[in-house]
């Protein structure tokens, strides 16, 4: 029996589950301007997904980076949802 796809299929659902909320804080907190350290995280997890060699951690790292490159789409997709109104404008930061 192999479980490696439902290791890695769970493994995916919990990585979106866990980026969401962490764009939203990261744009509550720095706005756009942390888009880089997703671009640094995401490619720093390709580099590790190319040089582990194994197919379950390879792959997991592989879902990561993506979902950090995912992020720097969504940053900007979630400040259009503070400017509509659907979530809180951090007060410290401005405008």
């Amino acid at each position: 029996m192999n479980i490696h796809g439902l290791i890695i299929g769970a493994a995916t659902f919990l990585c979106i589950g866990v980026f969401h909320p962490i764009v939203i804080k990261a744009e509550y907190h720095w706005g756009t301007g942390c888009w880089w350290l997703f671009l640094l995280a995401g490619l720093g997890c390709v580099v590790g997904s190319l040089l582990v060699s194994g197919t379950v951690p390879s792959t997991l790292l592989g879902v990561v980076a993506f979902s950090c490159f995912w992020s720097i789409y969504e940053l900007f997709e979630q400040r259009k949802r503070v400017e509509r109104g659907w979530f809180p404008r951090n007060p410290k930061r401005g405008t």
